[in-house]
């Protein structure tokens, strides 16, 4: 039966939903834990401070890993890289079930992390090369649509877990979970050259310093931006490590330039498609992450609606993606990926200068719902089409890394968006003459926040629109004469010749 399955031409779904079976659980395992994080506090009678180390340790060392495992996977194997990784995150799982310490509970968080970096580093890489080039937006779109329903899964699994089974039951649930994806993937995913495996005599190696390297540098990086509001951005650490994080990145580019066999071929950031391509994809989720962040504030602590309530209210953004996600997909892969780019960055853009301008102290529900599913929708049209792109002009040698690269500039994009956004809504409540913290907010401030917000808004959505200006600058490349775009295909993307 297996055999059937794996020379079946629909062979390729089954290599998706093996992938994406993996991915939800995933997602729901991050939404779950935030949920247990007040019964862990209340269980080692520790500091939210200390708790918060069982979420920032997972996320860091997943982001630390992302692209060295990605490489990994190109040079020895995605499938192999993929397996260990699960099979060290259901250990992980079973660990933190039964950590009698909140200490022991952050190390297996950490182990857990080192799994979830190898799986994600991994799998998104094999589950679009076993698609054909013009069936990859769909891919992309359909997996973005699995994010987006374990997004919204998440917290309610994890509520009725904590409530009914204690906050163990968050970690232990991954154990059957993990065993089911392990069995799966053993079964079912592709072997050899067609998972990322180079064939002998291509004489590739790994490239550890520069793993090293980037590693050290995402961990610097993710630290001071992390940590910059609450030690202040002036502090002598925050400085001292700003100053590491440019001495380290001159480090990695030196040494990625020189080596024989880079971990990541910077040469590919001179191909317009994928170098502004990258930079498109870093400001869309720059632009829009710090309003899934800040708007909870906003709806609790001056529009004084409860938690359970404004966690009904994220829903419809969620859902925004689930849908939009693959038809995007779907779209670019029919049509190509410029017009779609440029409309998604356009219309979240156009979001965020709405909330920048309009929003008032007491605004409409009503009216942060549609802004915040107008800011989804079109991340959901550009995300697909704008990944699609990138990837098709690289070999298939380096879907890994390359594929791990676009997971870790949603991640980086992610905490420097929080970061920045705070900093611009607390230095502008203090202004006001208001405690600049996003503790203090209460219906009493309200003016000073919404203030703050709306200085946030309009810089997120500058930074929407030049992304979106990306977008059009790199459409109007040059183009075949049947009308379709170039590839933009070069040798630096190369890898493993034939792969294709």
């Amino acid at each position: 039966m297996i055999q059937r399955i794996t020379s079946s031409r629909h062979y390729k779904w089954w290599n998706f939903w093996t992938i994406a079976t993996g991915t939800f659980f995933s997602v729901i395992d991050h939404g779950s834990v935030l949920i247990a994080l007040p019964g862990i506090e209340s269980h080692f009678d520790a500091s939210l401070e200390s708790v918060q180390w069982v979420v920032v340790a997972y996320a860091l060392v997943i982001s630390v890993l992302l692209l060295p495992m990605g490489r990994l996977g190109d040079v020895i194997g995605r499938r192999r890289v993929y397996i260990i990784g699960t099979a060290i995150f259901v250990a992980g799982s079973l660990g933190a079930t039964m950590a009698p310490s909140l200490g022991t509970l952050i190390a297996m968080r950490v182990l857990q992390g080192i799994g979830a970096g190898m799986v994600q580093g991994c799998g998104m890489g094999m589950m679009i090369a076993a698609f054909p080039d013009s069936e990859r937006g769909k891919a992309l779109g359909t997996h973005l649509s699995v994010v987006g329903m374990g997004a919204i899964v998440g917290p309610a699994v994890g509520g009725f877990l904590v409530a009914w089974l204690g906050w163990q039951s968050v970690f232990f649930i991954n154990v059957p979970a993990g065993g089911l994806v392990l069995a799966l993937s053993w079964l079912l995913l592709e072997r050899g050259a067609g998972a990322g495996q180079y064939r002998r005599g291509q004489n590739v190696v790994f490239d550890w310093t520069g793993a090293a390297v980037s590693g050290l540098f995402l961990l610097v990086l993710l630290l001071v931006v992390g940590n910059g509001n609450g030690l202040g951005w002036k502090s002598p650490l925050v400085i001292v490590g700003g100053l590491a994080v440019v001495a380290l990145i001159a480090v990695f580019v030196w040494w990625e330039l020189r080596t024989r066999s880079p971990m990541l071929e910077l040469r590919l950031f001179a191909n317009r498609i994928f170098g502004l391509g990258v930079a498109a994809a870093w400001l869309s989720f720059f632009g829009s992450s710090a309003a899934r962040f800040m708007m909870p504030f906003y709806l609790q602590r001056v529009l004084s609606y409860s938690p359970e309530q404004v966690g009904l209210m994220m829903i419809p953004p969620a859902i925004c993606m689930v849908i939009i996600g693959p038809f995007s997909g779907r779209l670019s892969d029919r049509f190509g990926w410029q017009a779609l780019t440029v409309i998604g960055a356009t219309i979240t853009a156009t979001g965020a200068f709405i909330l920048a301008f309009a929003l008032q102290e007491r605004s409409a529900v009503w009216f942060v719902i549609a802004t915040m599913m107008m800011q989804s929708a079109g991340t959901g049209l550009f995300n697909s089409p704008n990944n699609s792109s990138i990837l098709s002009v690289v070999d298939r040698s380096r879907y890994g890394v390359v594929s791990a690269l676009t997971q870790l500039i949603r991640n980086s994009a992610n905490v420097v968006s929080v970061a920045v956004s705070t900093m611009v809504v607390v230095s502008t409540m203090a202004a006001y003459g208001v405690e600049p913290k996003l503790e203090a907010v209460n219906p009493e401030v309200a003016t000073a926040f919404v203030a703050g917000l709306r200085w946030a808004f309009l810089m997120l959505g500058s930074s929407l629109a030049v992304g979106a200006v990306i977008s059009v600058y790199r459409a109007m490349g040059r183009r075949r004469p049947g009308g379709r775009p170039e590839s933009g295909r070069t040798p630096a993307a190369g890898g493993a010749p034939g792969d294709d």
